[in-house]
């Protein structure tokens, strides 16, 4: 049986690491701290418009696989510029003041986003280009833990020490964290011989529209972008709403934080690490169903808590068991798109895949809040409903058995 690399896992789980950091505070910090200071709820689950350029990089991920540095390194030249950004952006939220600054504050959290997300592209592909089709699994588990460790650390484990570190040190931490990944990177040297290799292989403009139309017409993929556009989004109705639920109910800030925040995704980055060695022992799309069906019994927990009324003991469970099903879904699915991905144009199609999964999560915010905040949907109707839709998803792996157990017919042979 042929090894994993571990410099490559190590590699790419440093740069995944990095561009997890501004989601995390985005989605798991900033919710507590707005809600904390009176902030309205529909207001809070509108938030997800920074996360804008997750949803749109792939308008842009063209120009990061057509052009490059031969003699930085194709990737390199694109990942080096963007991590450097990272820090910038962080480095300056650190000094805006909070109070009376949220207009500020926030337009830096969308510039951390838009740094993260295309160098996002960079790596996605640079991980296509690098991993061999037995460390699929592997590579995963390591782009799934790396990014959730970002938000673990942006979202968890600093606001855990908010009460010492304050909102300056949250920023400064992260900036001095991509900092040292900037260094890992700068000392990594791109393989000149995949890089030579696509070279010859860099498709002009119109054989890359060419080839994003045929990948797009390849029997299936229809279904396939419904199955990845929807996987989460009833899942992420319950946890839009989670963290704020908790908070009405009296838990403190800084509980939250470290239920959900910091043993929640420790939870997940198991959860990662279980789904990549399934996704390496079984079918990947038998690995799919077994998580999606896993995955909807703590939604429905959750659903039972808003119903009458959360513990302590209750809350840290279902949280538990959330993340860590959640976290071998996600990995799962993430190893099936790449097995699906054509390596001529790596970046773009992944990408592709990638921008679908984070569009189709998008409504789920607004949706939550909608219901909420304007219909007079209780939390529990608003949960209940989200487990239902995360049923009804299962459904869709049907029409993908046909079609996912062959390789695209444009992919090279590995």
């Amino acid at each position: 049986m042929k090894r994993l690399s571990y410099r490559k896992v190590g590699l790419l789980g440093a740069l995944y690491f990095a561009q997890g950091m501004p989601y995390g505070f985005q989605a798991k910090a900033l919710p507590i701290y707005l809600r904390a200071n009176g902030v309205e709820v529909m207001t809070i689950t509108f938030l997800e418009v920074l996360a804008l350029p997750w949803m749109l990089k792939a308008l842009w991920a063209p120009l990061v696989d057509r052009y490059g540095s031969e003699r930085i390194g194709r990737r390199k030249s694109w990942i080096l510029p963007m991590q450097a950004g990272l820090v910038l952006t962080c480095v300056a939220a650190a000094f805006v003041p909070i109070e009376g600054q949220l207009p500020l504050l926030l337009g830096l959290v969308f510039l951390m986003n838009l740094f993260a997300a295309t160098q996002d592209i960079a790596v996605d592909g640079f991980a296509v280009d690098l991993l061999e089709p037995h460390e699929l699994g592997g590579g995963n588990s390591a782009q799934v833990m790396g990014y959730k460790l970002g938000m673990l650390t942006a979202g968890g484990l600093l606001v855990w020490m908010i009460d010492i570190i304050h909102w300056r040190g949250v920023f400064l931490a992260m900036a001095l964290l991509s900092l040292l990944v900037l260094g890992v990177v700068l000392l990594t040297r791109e393989r000149r011989g995949a890089v030579k290799a696509m070279e010859i292989e860099r498709p002009s403009w119109p054989e890359l529209r060419d080839k994003i139309r045929a990948v797009l017409l390849l029997p299936g993929t229809g279904w396939m972008l419904l199955f990845i556009g929807t996987y989460k989004l009833g899942e992420t109705m319950v946890d839009v709403l989670f963290k704020l639920f908790l908070l009405d109910a009296g838990f403190k800030a800084s509980q939250i934080g470290q239920w959900v925040g910091t043993w929640g995704t420790v939870a997940s980055l198991l959860g990662s690490a279980a789904g990549g060695l399934l996704a390496t022992r079984m079918p990947v799309l038998g690995a799919l169903a077994l998580a999606s069906c896993l995955r909807v019994f703590p939604l429905g927990w959750e659903w039972w808590l808003a119903l009458h009324g959360p513990t302590p003991t209750g809350v840290i469970a279902a949280t538990v068991a959330e993340n860590f099903f959640g976290g071998v879904l996600t990995t799962t699915l993430f190893a099936f798109m790449m097995s699906r991905v054509d390596r001529r144009i790596g970046a773009t199609h992944y990408t592709l895949l990638a921008s679908v999964e984070v569009i189709g999560k998008g409504p789920s915010g607004p949706l939550a809040g909608l219901l909420y905040s304007k219909l007079g949907w209780s939390y529990a109707q608003v949960f209940l409903l989200g487990t239902v839709l995360s049923v009804a998803f299962v459904g869709l792996l049907l029409p993908l058995r046909r079609t996912a157990s062959r390789p695209p017919s444009t992919s090279p042979t590995v």
